[in-house]
């Protein structure tokens, strides 16, 4: 008997069917941090919860809300919009949440491989 579908073959096609976040979350200081994940739900909490599994900046910057999130096909196109948002400056990241214009970027990015949520 032939098995069609490897181990290997599953966990390429499971990482390949995962969808992936970049979000923008807002710090009780007014200040925001940006990161990706493929659950934001959980990573939200993990934030507010100030545990082992927050990010190192909302440890010391609470986290208290979620401003965006966008949603995307890939972990390479996910880290992508995170690292262009967080060469932005603050008005710049605040107009992006408001408006979800993507012009504020100096280099070329493809709104349409993201959706926001």
């Amino acid at each position: 008997m032939i098995q069609t579908n490897s181990a290997a073959e599953r966990s390429v096609k499971s990482s390949a069917d995962k969808v992936y976040f970049t979000y923008i979350i807002r710090c009780s200081d007014g200040s925001l941090y940006t990161g990706i994940t493929t659950d934001i739900k959980r990573r939200m909490s993990e934030h507010l919860s100030k545990g082992s599994k927050s990010a190192k900046y909302t440890k010391s910057h609470t986290a208290k809300k979620t401003e965006a999130v966008w949603e995307c096909q890939s972990k390479s196109l996910a880290s992508k919009l995170e690292y262009r948002i967080k060469r932005l400056k603050k008005q710049e990241k605040e107009y992006l949440i408001s408006e979800n214009d993507f012009s504020v970027f100096k280099e070329k990015v493809d709104q349409t491989d993201y959706s926001r949520l």
